[in-house]
């Protein structure tokens, strides 16, 4: 019996390994894109094995570049079916931190040949809903919103999703948002513990205070960070338990911290005092208030972010900025937004996703950022002799 043939058969001419090969290097958003093997088997969702030898033949025959020991780098321009419009709402123009993550979504952007649209939310929950209204009428394709005024972060999150714009929180998780920055309470603890060795190797375990200095604005996400150092504290110092401890809103600001801690010092003299701070800045301020007063030796400061302004003042002699967290701002422009081109593709990423953190101390700032001497930067948290 003859067999009828459907007349919609299609021959198929598909090569399955050119397939793959395709996938792998449609994994790479732009050109300046350095990829780990685990990161390009998650995107291509292949198996690992099948990834890692198809690599090697683009290795080999030269459309992919091997950087340093497990990178991966594509010689091809990305094909982007459209020329994204993203939207950043940066925290403040004042800001070092904010400054130098701003700096590098600009770079970033340029190279993937997404056009970013730039608003300034001036530390104002009000300009930042006022932003968002901005992105909408815009119609960008999605938002990286740094801001961290908690209660507005449900209203923000109402608006991008009623617009069906995707949204990116830096530092600050907001509800809907994909988070991307500090593991918070993991970057105060690591503070705290160091803290906790100083004051055992320097004062022989005698503290007098803690004083943590936070932002009461931004909630209970960096109020993490003094979490974080107080246990760390504890962990080394378990006696510490009983000693006095004192918590003070600096709003993360310099001039705001510098206040604080006059008053504090005025009123609560003592002489061992261990000082655990959300940011620099407020560390830098409260700093400056022991100096003032003539007690720099009277306490033992950890701040977060290891900004530039932190790590000049490490490098003085017997400062008493005793570390920093470093959160690495100059590396979020390249992974912020290779996150996002993930979420405009439609790929799958992660609920949260953690920028690496590293103790910087007198000791090690030389060698954790070696080239800060060729950096030309305008403080804007200014250093007192």
């Amino acid at each position: 019996m003859a067999v009828k043939r459907n007349n919609d058969t299609r021959r198929s001419y598909r090569v399955e390994a050119v397939a793959r090969a395709c996938e792998i290097l449609g994994t790479f958003t732009s050109p300046s894109d350095v990829l780990e093997l685990k990161t390009i088997t998650a995107r291509s969702h292949l198996n690992k094995v099948t990834v890692f030898r198809i690599l090697g033949t683009l290795v080999e025959k030269g459309f992919v570049d091997r950087v340093g020991s497990r990178g991966y780098r594509s010689r091809f321009q990305p094909i982007m079916a459209k020329r994204y419009r993203i939207g950043y709402a940066s925290q403040s123009s004042v800001v070092p931190f904010t400054s130098v993550v701003t700096d590098g979504l600009v770079e970033a952007a340029y190279a993937a040949g997404v056009e970013l649209l730039v608003l300034n939310n001036s530390y104002s929950p009000t300009m930042a809903l006022r932003n968002a209204d901005r992105f909408i009428a815009e119609g960008v394709d999605l938002v990286i919103e740094s801001q961290i005024a908690m209660k507005v972060a449900p209203q923000l999150s109402a608006k991008f999703s009623a617009a069906g714009i995707p949204y990116i929180a830096i530092d600050i998780p907001h509800p809907g948002a994909t988070y991307f920055g500090a593991d918070n309470y993991k970057a105060g603890r690591i503070a705290g513990r160091y803290l906790g060795q100083w004051a055992t190797k320097n004062w022989r375990k005698e503290v007098d205070q803690i004083v943590l200095a936070g932002s009461d604005v931004s909630g209970p996400a960096l109020d993490a960070r003094l979490t974080g150092m107080y246990d760390g504290i504890l962990e080394l110092l378990p006696e510490c338990r009983h000693v006095p401890s004192f918590h003070y809103d600096t709003k993360g600001h310099f001039d705001q911290s510098l206040e604080v801690f006059r008053k504090h010092i005025r009123l609560r003299a003592a002489h061992r005092v261990l000082v655990g701070t959300v940011n620099d800045p407020s560390a830098l301020g409260a700093l400056q208030a022991f100096r003032e007063f003539g007690g720099e030796d009277n306490c033992a400061v950890a701040g977060q972010g290891a900004v530039l302004e932190a790590r000049e003042e490490m490098r003085r002699r017997k400062t008493r900025l005793v570390c920093s967290v470093a959160y690495f701002p100059e590396n979020y422009g390249n992974c912020v937004v290779s996150l996002a081109l993930d979420i405009l593709n439609g790929r799958h990423v992660p609920p949260a996703v953690f920028t690496n953190h590293e103790l910087v101390t007198p000791e090690n700032v030389d060698k954790v950022y070696p080239n800060d001497m060729l950096l030309k930067s305008g403080r804007t948290a200014p250093l007192r002799p």
